[in-house]
């Protein structure tokens, strides 16, 4: 646990979240705007989140015992709630230490240590929910803190008692993918390359990493020979994807575990295919880039498939249920959609439509009015009707075809 710095600031507010890069994303893009504007940040999470996520420079790091209690057997029910129990002592500590003028969660069970003992202390608590389906964390918390900020404003399972305190702001994206925006979409040309750009988030996403690049191997010849692959693999899949691209034409293919310069590969792709994880519909949005999203299942309330309902009710994209991506169905939508340029220009167009390339911003906005006292600003964003869409998807069919799985 690093020392409490003295430096003088506007204030000093408390980060916590942890998990997935679509927990961690957004807390950092809100710390680096926080910073910019002259707050200190902390970020609180657990010892997996102190090992692995990089804040912005100039933010203290604190572990805090933290353990997961849904959708587990009961032995393991039993230590998560015991660990979680010992994080918030710890962070009762933590709280009377940095003193914050407002703690701001981003979801997942490592952020309830923090939060829950920013409550008990009488600090002002603000949320951040990334999905389109309340988590079950923020869903907890909601009905006590003073600010639920939204990523979209038809968010699922909002309890009706935070209804007055509801916000719709965006997912905050890092300021390097805002920044694509600006760099304008251009359909490839029947006889230009066409790069065809898959990622699985930060973990990979096995389904992904197996089954494109057989889709892959059953575009047409022509196309393929304009086609550059750039696909995320996990290392352990990286043996079968190499032995189904070889040979097989393409103009250039490049597999990864993990590419470093996301931005980048957003602004050159003609077509992104991944999961719809909400860092990663945040981000195409932001950066205004057509997609074919398969989402997770089994993910916990579905929430993934309503990510990705977003995106496909604007035209900004198409979604396939897993069982129903198989590599012949994948390389017949990706073979139509690379040979109708005008249509991907559109779903790019589209894209940029529902983007929130301001939504740090938006967010800092409120955490300041949080953090100084004042009243939050009134919303404009639909929260109100997103409070009221309170019931709890369970799963079933799908618009675009097929049915998740349950596991």
């Amino acid at each position: 646990m690093t020392a409490l710095r003295t430096v003088q600031t506007r204030g000093r507010i408390v980060v916590t979240t942890g998990g997935t890069g679509g927990h961690v994303f957004p807390a950092r893009a809100l710390a680096a705007e926080l910073i910019r504007r002259g707050w200190t940040v902390d970020f609180a999470t657990d010892a997996r989140g102190v090992a692995h996520v990089r804040m912005p420079e100039g933010v203290d790091v604190h572990a805090l015992p933290a353990g997961g209690v849904s959708g587990m057997g009961m032995g393991r029910r039993i230590r998560g709630a015991i660990e979680l129990l010992r994080g918030v002592a710890r962070a009762r500590g933590l709280m009377r230490r940095l003193a914050p003028a407002a703690v701001i969660g981003f979801g997942s069970y490592a952020a309830l240590p923090a939060t829950l003992a920013a409550l008990l202390a009488g600090l002002p608590v603000g949320l951040h929910e990334q999905n389109a389906v309340l988590g079950r964390a923020n869903r907890l918390l909601g009905r006590k803190a003073r600010l639920l900020a939204l990523s979209v404003a038809d968010t699922k399972a909002v309890p009706d008692a935070a209804r007055p305190r509801v916000r719709v702001t965006g997912n905050p994206v890092r300021a390097e993918v805002a920044a694509v925006a600006d760099m304008p979409y251009a359909a490839p040309a029947a006889d230009a390359e066409f790069v065809l750009f898959s990622t699985g988030g930060s973990q990979g996403a096995r389904f992904l990493g197996t089954t494109l690049p057989r889709a892959a191997a059953l575009l047409p010849a022509a196309l393929k020979a304009r086609t550059r692959l750039v696909i995320q693999i996990r290392p352990e899949d990286m043996a079968g994807a190499e032995a189904a691209l070889a040979g097989q034409g393409f103009a250039a293919v490049e597999l990864a575990p993990f590419f470093a310069d996301m931005p980048a590969r957003l602004a050159a792709a003609h077509l992104v295919v991944a999961r719809s994880g909400a860092s990663t519909v945040a981000e195409l949005a932001a950066a205004g880039r057509p997609s074919l999203l398969v989402p997770l299942p089994g993910a916990i309330d579905d929430h993934q498939t309503a990510n990705a309902r977003a995106l496909v009710d604007a035209g900004a994209a198409i979604a396939m249920a897993q069982p129903a991506a198989t590599p012949e169905a994948l390389a017949r939508v990706i073979a139509d959609l690379a040979e109708d340029p005008a249509r991907l220009a559109r779903m790019a167009e589209a894209a940029l439509g529902v983007g929130r390339a301001d939504a740090a911003s938006r967010l800092a906005d409120l955490v300041e009015a949080l953090a100084e006292g004042r009243a939050l600003p009134a919303d404009t964003e639909g929260g109100l009707r997103a409070a009221a869409t309170n019931q709890t998807p369970t799963g079933g069919a799908l618009p675009f075809g097929g049915r998740e799985e349950t596991a």
